[in-house]
This record gives C-alpha cells, structure tokens and sequence, in this order.
C-alpha cells in the first residue's frame, strides 16, 4: 500500500524549508498512548495539555510529548515526568532539563521570556547527549508509526542515551522525522546509520546538511536560506550562521544570513509548487504543497574575526 511518505520519497520532494518552527521546544514525558492531538488525549491531564497549549501560543514555544521507545502500555500508573526546555536560537542556544511529579508546575513558566531565550532558571544544564527526538504519533500519520517507532528503537537498542518518541514534529510525508537539541536542527527520511553521524557531528558542535529539513529557529525561507550557506561554504559550525533579515513576502524573499566571523550572503528564495500532486499526509486529498527554491546566493561583505571557530569540509 502506497504512503505519503513513499510518494514523497519517490518523487525526490526536496526536504530544505519544511522544518517546524519554534525557537523554543518544551518537552513534557508523558508514557502511554497518543491520540493525534496529544496534549489533550493522552494520560496527560487535558486540562494541563490545553492550558499548556494556550500559554505557548504567539511566544515562540512549542510544546510537545515525548517518552522513551519501547511498549506503551495502556495504563494510568503515576509516574516522574522528565522535562526539557530547549532555546534552538543560534549563537544562544541553552538545553536544560527537570523532573516533575506535577506538569501542572509548567503554567508557573514564563512563556514569552522562554521563547526570546530566558530560561528564567528552570531546571539544571543538560550535559548528556544530544536529544534524537523522532517522531512516531501514528495516531496523526501511519508513516510516523511505520517509520517512525523501528528507528527510535533502533537507536535506543544501539545505545543512544538520547533517544525519544515525540508527538509531533510536521512533514509525516518525510517520515522517519527527527529533531536534534540543543542545536534544533530537524530532519527527514532517516536511517539508524545517518543519525548516529548526525549525532556523532551534533556532539563535536557541527552539523551535518544531508537530509536536513532546516533549523527550528528560522522561518522556512531561512530555512532554505542557511542550508544554501551551508552548503555553498562547507560551513558545518552549529552555531557559525544567523539569519539577520528577511525581506519580502511570499512568493519570494532576500534573507541575509550572518556568519559569526563577519561575512554575509544575501539568498534569494522563491516558493514553488510540489508537482505533480501528492498526498501531504496519508488519506490526504493530493495537493501541491509549497517548497522552498533557493534561487542565488550572494556572499555581500567579508569581515573575519581572528580566531572564529569553524569547521569547514575540505
């Protein structure tokens, strides 16, 4: 049986601009079963998942669930909640984390200042791993459960101490999906062996731009935009570029993107159709669904700061 993802694969649907955005993730454990809207039809209290929903609305967080891979049994057993808040911003990105018996404590946070990057104290630095979140909320798209859970097992069984479920993270057509903290980069149609190098690159600092969807932080032209830098320049340093503007309205934009030696580039990017149609999600009607063509870059000035660090690919 033919899936959105299988459709999306076999048409080479270009993955770069499809990132969710969010400069700010907070990520609630909760076990047991997803429904498609999780944080209200799960065992998380509906009333916590909707005043958690609310809160973040307009400031820049996204809240999600997660829960280690495995068996999901369907019971109500109380149980510790890990938390993680994630600030993805370049050159500010902060990980921390807490354990709660009471999710409820998150109303008390501070959204607005969390998603301009404050984490007003909460919790303790995360200093493990970085965190492969992946989703597999088949309850939105079968392709997050097929693809999805067998990765985020496989990793778990190969011994990646940061590997989560998550509910949602957009794109079930490029199914397995995964987001990456601290850096927030995401990306699409991944294997054990791609992500354990992603992680591998994700603990040196650097990032790698196979397969990446874009980072979190950006809107989708920004998205496109600093993946083209990348890509131009070899550049793999996570935090080296910062998009600093964007000009114009849909279908075309300038981004200027920033290095943190000095250097800038201005790219253009236009906003295509998918052609021909296919499903955005599995049991969708087809559709044509916007992409993100870089169309030039542009390096615009050059001044290099003595001593910046970068990793660049011969």
């Amino acid at each position: 049986m033919s899936t959105c993802a299988t459709a999306s694969r076999d048409l080479d649907e270009p993955l770069a601009g499809t990132a969710a955005t969010a400069r700010t993730w907070l990520l609630v454990e909760q076990s047991g079963p997803w429904g498609a809207k999780a944080l209200t039809s799960s065992h998380l209290d509906p009333e916590v998942g909707r005043a958690l929903e609310k809160a973040a609305e307009g400031t820049g967080v996204r809240v999600a669930l997660i829960r280690r891979p495995g068996r999901h049994a369907d019971c109500y057993a109380p149980t510790r909640h890990q938390v993680y808040v994630a600030h993805t911003t370049p050159g500010r990105t902060w990980l921390r984390s807490e354990v709660t018996d009471d999710p409820r404590r998150l109303l008390d946070l501070d959204f607005p200042a969390l998603g301009a990057g404050d984490h007003g104290g909460f919790g303790t630095p995360h200093t493990g791993a970085p965190l492969a979140l992946v989703c597999t909320n088949g309850k939105r798209d079968r392709c997050c459960a097929l693809l999805g859970r067998p990765l985020a097992a496989e990793l778990a069984a190969a011994g990646e101490e940061g590997a989560w479920e998550i509910t949602h993270l957009g794109g079930h057509r490029f199914s397995p999906t995964l987001l990456v903290l601290p850096y927030g980069y995401a990306y699409g149609r991944t294997g054990t062996h791609a992500v354990k190098e992603i992680l591998a690159a994700a603990r040196a600092g650097r990032v790698i731009t196979e397969g990446c969807r874009g980072n979190s932080a950006w809107e989708r032209p920004g998205q496109a935009a600093e993946l083209a830098v990348r890509t131009s320049t070899g550049e793999e340093t996570a935090e080296a570029l910062t998009v600093v503007d964007t000009e114009g309205a849909a279908p075309r934009w300038e981004v200027t993107v920033a290095h943190s030696d000095g250097r800038r580039w201005r790219v253009t990017v236009a906003q295509g159709a998918s052609r021909p149609p296919r499903p955005e999600s599995c049991g969708a009607a087809l559709g044509t669904p916007a992409r993100m063509d870089v169309v030039a870059v542009r390096q615009v000035s050059e001044s290099v700061a003595q001593g910046a660090p970068t990793h660049r690919r011969p």
